[in-house]
């Protein structure tokens, strides 16, 4: 007999890392060049590998085509220094991939483990 609800639906697991990404990209251009800088670069690297791996669940591996760039020159533990104005391209075209990534990706979530799933 089948059921008569889908026991797996797609969510967006990427939607809040993504946004959240592309907004301190947006808003870290003034971290440029600053001691606060290297922080940042920790926290956007790590949210491009944790979009990265949502990507890879959700089987749209063509994301990780900008998502590991992004977490290589961010790296903050190898530094890849670039000039300012680099740097001020780099964010804005990082902050649309990571838009796009967050709105664009989903991933497979069994009916059981969602919040409040029966």
């Amino acid at each position: 007999m089948t059921e008569r609800y889908p026991t797996n639906t797609n969510a967006r697991l990427a939607l809040v890392p993504g946004l959240l990404a592309g907004i301190l990209l947006l808003t870290g251009v003034a971290l440029i060049g600053t001691d606060w800088f290297i922080m940042f670069r920790y926290a956007i690297s790590i949210l491009a590998v944790i979009v990265a791996v949502f990507a890879l669940q959700g089987r749209q591996w063509w994301y990780i085509i900008g998502l590991a760039p992004i977490a290589i020159l961010w790296n903050p533990i190898f530094p890849i220094d670039l000039e300012i104005l680099p740097w001020q391209f780099a964010h804005i075209v990082a902050a649309v991939v990571f838009i796009v990534a967050g709105l664009r990706i989903r991933v497979a979530v069994a009916e059981d483990r969602k919040p409040g799933g029966r």
